[in-house]
């Protein structure tokens, strides 16, 4: 098995562990982002909002859209930043950078890394998140989707591939500023441990990953938290003016948040993300490492 195949395996393994242990957080997240001001007094109104009129099943809606999809994602994050920390290492190694094996990278190399790693990444994430919120906001008594299936084969229909896309630009600005810092602060985390205690990489204790993973997500959410209520808010409008399209561009979108519901609706909605983000991230990393290391064992 290549590395690429190993690496690959390992995110997939991550990105299950993170959705399993994320999805309730997040559609509380993504509801108080979406809703009108003054809809929810705040993350336990909502959440109870939702159990009571919806159900337990109700915060894992939508949920086999990302267990798929961001399985591939997390999968094409991990598979990407290996790959470029190899090509990095290599040059390293050249230059007689990096350590013995060229592999403590900089903190420049980590970000191009993590930059590339978004992007890549956000090519799936896009529309798979869009689906999700789609399916997540969704009316319960009168649904327009019965799954993401459904939901793929009616944007498409009615609005083309392009449809699916729907608020791709800031879905790529997010990613790629966001997994810039991610894998910055959590590889640095790790060279740290290894540096200090003269230990290889698979001899981290694992709450250590977790602990690591957990801190990377909230530098994560710190960056770009705006901008992911902004791709929300996008990803939710109507299609066309007559399907109630509010927003003409991601610009459009900043605009009219800012002019009609002030600063605070660009952080409506934290709450539940940075009480999700330690146990979904952690998870993230920790499914990744102990995968990895059984693969490369």
């Amino acid at each position: 098995m290549s590395n690429a195949i190993k690496d690959l395996a390992a995110g997939t393994a991550g990105g299950i562990a993170q959705v399993l242990v994320g999805q309730p957080f997040d559609i509380v997240k993504v509801r108080m982002q979406t809703s009108a001001k003054g809809t929810y007094s705040g993350m336990l109104h909502c959440a109870g909002g939702i159990l009571k009129n919806e159900g337990p099943l109700a915060f894992y809606k939508g949920t086999l859209t990302p267990l798929l999809g961001i399985g591939v994602c997390v999968s094409i994050q991990f598979g990407v930043l290996e790959y470029a920390k190899r090509i990095f290492t290599a040059q390293n190694l050249a230059r007689g950078e990096g350590g013995e094996e060229g592999k403590m990278l900089g903190g420049g190399q980590l970000v191009i890394a993590g930059v590339a790693a978004g992007l890549a990444n956000g090519v799936v994430s896009g529309p798979v998140e869009h689906i999700r919120i789609r399916l997540q906001t969704q009316s319960n008594t009168n649904p327009m989707y019965k799954g993401p299936f459904n939901a793929m084969k009616q944007i498409v229909s009615q609005h083309g591939i392009a449809g699916l896309f729907k608020g791709q630009a800031v879905t790529f600005l997010r990613e790629a500023t966001g997994y810039g810092v991610y894998f910055l602060a959590y590889e640095k985390l790790v060279q740290r441990e290894m540096t200090q205690k003269g230990i290889r990489r698979d001899q981290i204790n694992p709450m250590n990953s977790v602990l690591y993973g957990a801190t990377a997500g909230y530098a994560l959410w710190a960056v770009i938290y705006p901008i992911d209520m902004i791709k929300s808010r996008m990803q939710t409008d109507g299609f066309t003016p007559s399907t109630g399209q509010k927003y003409a561009s991601a610009r459009d979108c900043v605009r009219k948040v800012w002019r009609t519901e002030g600063i605070g609706a660009f952080t409506r909605g934290l709450g539940p993300t940075l009480i999700r983000s330690p146990f979904a991230n952690g998870a993230t990393f920790l499914g990744f490492e102990m995968a990895s290391r059984l693969l490369y064992s």
